[in-house]
């Protein structure tokens, strides 16, 4: 079964000086080098475990494997990386010093069988296994800070924007509500992906053939009895160069972090000086201005949004696997998406934050439906005209009129007002920007039915 990862300590890949989008957000714990080490240990022990629950080890075996294989820190990472060059990953060095570790009777039941790969691969589906189970409680977080925001701002009108520009109204409550869905989407990838994480076995090239050698009358029983009892799914086949299950978690994870780059997005346009409809719960501070609040959470987001991309474009790359175990193809896989969990997992920690502490501000959206002196209506008075004045000269007056409510610094309700013709119609409402938001309450409550 999987373990939780161990506390995050300084490691070979560094520090995080440089990545404060992940730095101490428990997915950096989680695939650190000692995360790595302790998934690599559990799934040589794993393998060792399988082979006796079939009888093709003792258990007594297993039981010093295991013993053998539960304290990473028996293990020198920085030795297992230096030694790693010499066969292209470390699996090879760290197979040595657990056989070592190990001793007689029992070091030859260590990696009997396997290759590298199958090693490598299953710790990788654990790591990101574990990773995505720290995930998906803070998408859980983000999703009901959202919905609460949906439902609290259900009626509350701010001016919609389309090509940066006010379109017509809409309401925050339907933009939360929005928000919310993408993460829901997001969280069902992972939840979808995780579910489907498998472990890897199938010998140098794919066959099980080594552990046919070795006295096992039933080898293709094998994969699932090592899945058992690693937590992660037995694999339809082995899939050494068939890499749909790191394609998929790349794409879950770009995905995820994309969603949650939107949030983000419109957070940086709304929490604006010259906006300010929206603002973070604790900005940032300047190291020149003091009177800056910076809406760095959203920053860090959106900066894990934009480098997602190109590292699952490496993952997707790697499809094109050669033969039955590749050369580069693999290899290229591993820090891209170790990368990927890294960002994704300190996107989701950001978001959760960002949610949870957002200031709303309808005063400031209410206001702002003011700047285009009702213009911002103007969809509705065509409509609402034309059957009045005929659609040719209804669009004609609020041409002019559109003019005249910057040349004249008037209002459209005021010079409507003037135009004998709409003397019968009630043009206080039909100019209320706030009376003006189609469906947005039904679309939001709608959306917030979604579990």
């Amino acid at each position: 079964m999987t373990s939780p990862a161990d506390p995050a300590e300084p490691d070979a890949a560094g520090t995080g000086l440089l990545a404060p989008g992940w730095t101490g957000s428990p997915a950096a714990s989680a695939t650190g080098d000692r995360a790595y080490l302790r998934a690599l240990l559990d799934a040589e022990a794993a393998l060792t475990r399988a082979q006796a629950a079939l009888g093709l080890a003792p258990a007594e075996a297993a039981e010093a494997v295991d013993a053998a294989a539960a304290d990473p820190g028996a293990f020198d990472a920085c030795s297992l990386a230096e030694r790693a060059r010499a066969g292209g990953n470390p699996v090879i060095p760290l197979v040595a010093d657990l056989t070592k570790a190990v001793g007689e009777p029992y070091g030859s039941s260590v990696h009997r069988g396997a290759t590298s790969q199958d090693i490598l691969d299953t710790a990788t589906m654990l790591v990101a296994a574990r990773t995505l189970d720290l995930l998906l409680p803070d998408l859980a977080r983000t999703e009901r800070a959202l919905a609460r925001l949906a439902a609290e701002h259900r009626d509350t009108p701010m001016p919609g924007r389309t090509l940066t520009q006010h379109a017509v109204p809409t309401a925050f409550g339907l933009k939360a509500a929005g928000w919310r869905s993408l993460v829901l989407d997001a969280r069902d990838r992972l939840a979808t992906v995780r579910s489907a994480l498998p472990a890897q076995l199938g010998g140098a090239a794919g066959t099980l053939a080594a552990f046919e050698a070795y006295g096992a009358t039933d080898p293709a029983a094998l994969p699932a009895a090592y899945a058992r009892e690693l937590g992660l799914r037995a694999p339809a086949l082995p899939w050494h160069t068939l890499r749909t299950p790191v394609a998929d978690l790349g794409g879950a994870l770009v995905f995820t972090a994309g969603a949650l780059g939107k949030i983000a997005a419109d957070v940086l346009t709304l929490s604006r000086t010259e906006i300010g409809e929206v603002a973070e719960g604790s900005g940032g501070g300047s190291s020149a201005m003091p009177h800056k609040a910076n809406p760095v959470r959203s920053t860090l987001i959106a900066a894990a949004a934009r480098r997602a991309p190109q590292l699952a474009a490496t993952l997707y790359g790697s499809l094109a696997a050669g033969d039955e175990r590749p050369a580069g193809a693999w290899h290229a896989e591993w820090e891209p998406l170790r990368d990927l969990l890294r960002l994704a997992g300190g996107a989701v920690r950001d978001a959760a934050e960002l949610a949870e502490g957002l200031r709303v501000r309808p005063d400031v959206m209410r206001a702002h439906l003011g700047l285009t002196h009702g213009l911002i209506v103007s969809e509705r008075l065509s409509a609402e005209l034309a059957p009045v004045l005929g659609r040719a000269r209804a669009k004609q007056l609020l041409t002019e009129l559109a003019a005249r409510t910057y040349t004249e610094d008037r209002e459209l309700g005021e010079l409507l007002a003037e135009v004998p013709e709409l003397g019968g119609l009630d043009l206080t409402s039909l100019t209320d920007p706030a009376r003006y938001t189609g469906a947005a309450a039904i679309l939001t409550d709608r959306a917030l039915e979604r579990r």
